[in-house]
């Protein structure tokens, strides 16, 4: 049954694309990422939340209600409350620097400040080594995904970036 949402809306996002583990080299893991505990899929009633092929959790927008409930669950913290409106986001969590994050994600943020120099809004900042997007500042222009060299900033849509 499809949830009637008034615009703008609010989903879960998980701040993880699965990168390390679709990693060329399996002995690598992120301990950042997602583990694929099924926590979020078991507190979600709604069905929104599933394991993806890669093994990380992934929200289906129009079953969520954003209660927050999975957020919740997950172990890694690595779900969060976002406002659909924007729909760019950063979809890692690896607070490692550039060389350690890039040895076990193909897709990890790296720190590089790429996307903070780019935004014109000032809505982007990189915190702790991971580009941490301010959503109230942000206009979904999608310039910090289309230029993040890693692929670490999607856009949602799949209209910009590979949506995921």
């Amino acid at each position: 049954m499809a949830i009637k949402k008034k615009f703008p809306y609010k989903t879960a996002v998980v701040a993880c694309n699965g990168g390390c583990r679709a990693s060329k080299t399996p002995d690598t893991k992120c301990v950042y990422g997602c583990i694929g505990c099924e926590q979020c899929v078991i507190a979600c009633k709604f069905g929104a939340i599933s394991i993806n092929d890669l093994g990380v959790a992934e929200v289906d927008e129009s079953k969520c209600i954003a209660c927050g409930k999975c957020a919740t669950y997950c172990p890694q913290n690595l779900i969060r409350i976002h406002e659909c409106a924007n729909y760019i986001v950063v979809k890692c969590s690896n607070h490692d620097k550039g060389k350690d994050a890039r040895a076990v994600c193909e897709v990890s943020c790296i720190g590089c400040g790429v996307c903070e120099k780019i935004c014109t809004a000032s809505a982007i900042h990189v915190i702790d080594n991971v580009a941490v997007i301010d959503d109230a500042k942000c206009l979904s222009c999608g310039m910090c995904a289309v230029n993040c060299p890693r692929g670490a900033i999607i856009d949602t849509r799949g209209v910009l970036t590979n949506k995921y």
